[in-house]
C-alpha cells in the first residue's frame, strides 16, 4: 500500500513538473486568441483575401467617382474664341452649322483683310463668253468660291478658284479641286488683298466647346486663336 501511495505521489510530482517547463503546452490550450496566434505557423505572411479586400476597392473607386464630377465642373470656359479667316462662302456655311448645332451659343462677325500671294486658278479662256461658260461648269461642280477675272492681266477671262497664303495651301485646293471634277488648275503667284471673315465667339465651354469642336473638322484650315485683344 505503501507503494502504491509513493508511486502515486512520484507521479503527480512528474506531472507538476512538466507542466510548469512546458511540456505538456501542446496538449491543451486555453483557448485566447494571442495564444491562438502565437501558435500559427508563419503568421506574419497572412494576407487579406479577395472577398476582405472587395469592400475596400469599391469604396475606393466610389470616392474616385464622386470626385471626376467635380473635376469637370472645373473645366476653363474661354471668354473669347476666334475662327477664321473664311471666305463669303465659308462664312454662310459656318454660321449656318452654328445656328443648327448650337443655337445657344453667342457669336460675332469680324471682317478682315487677308493678303496673300498665291493663288489657284483656270488660264485665260480667251473670251467673256468663253469664261461664262466655264463658270457656268464649275457652278454645277458644287464649287462657289471663284470669280471670272476681267482686269487687263494675261489672266483675263481666266477664273480665279481661291487665294492662300502659302504654296502648300494652294495646292491642296488644286487637289481638293481635282476630286471634286475639276481639272486644269494651277498655281500662280500673285499678291492679292482680299476681304475675309472670322468669327468670335463668347463664353465658350460644356457642351458648346464640344458642339464647336465637332464643327471645326468641316473646316480643317481654319485658325483658332483668342480674340484681339483678349
Amino acid at each position: 500500500m505503501l507503494k502504491i501511495i509513493f508511486w502515486l505521489l512520484l507521479l503527480a510530482n512528474a506531472t507538476l513538473f512538466a507542466m510548469q517547463k512546458g511540456y505538456l503546452g501542446a496538449l491543451y490550450s486555453d483557448g485566447r486568441e494571442p495564444t491562438r496566434i502565437s501558435k500559427q505557423l508563419q503568421a506574419d505572411k497572412i494576407k487579406m483575401t479577395v472577398a476582405e479586400a472587395a469592400p475596400a476597392a469599391s469604396a475606393a473607386l466610389a470616392s474616385a467617382a464622386s470626385v471626376a464630377p467635380a473635376a469637370a465642373d472645373l473645366a476653363p470656359v474661354a471668354a473669347c474664341t476666334e475662327i477664321g479667316n473664311f471666305t463669303a462662302a465659308e462664312a454662310r456655311r459656318f454660321s449656318s452649322q452654328l445656328a443648327e448645332r448650337t443655337p445657344a451659343i453667342k457669336f460675332v462677325r469680324r471682317e478682315t483683310q487677308e493678303v496673300a500671294s498665291h493663288m489657284v486658278y483656270l488660264p485665260s479662256l480667251g473670251s467673256k463668253e468663253a469664261a461664262d461658260k466655264k463658270a457656268d461648269e464649275v457652278r454645277r461642280l458644287g464649287i462657289s468660291d471663284f470669280f471670272v477675272i476681267q482686269d487687263s492681266s494675261a489672266l483675263r477671262y481666266g477664273i480665279s478658284l481661291g487665294i492662300f497664303k502659302t504654296d502648300e495651301a494652294a495646292q491642296k485646293q488644286v487637289a481638293s479641286l481635282a476630286k471634286r471634277g475639276l481639272s486644269g488648275a494651277k498655281v500662280g503667284t500673285r499678291t492679292v488683298s482680299s476681304s475675309k471673315v472670322a468669327f468670335q465667339l463668347h463664353d465658350l465651354g460644356g457642351d458648346a466647346k464640344i458642339a464647336f469642336d465637332q464643327i471645326r473638322l468641316d473646316f480643317p484650315g481654319q485658325e483658332v486663336r483668342s480674340c484681339p485683344g483678349s
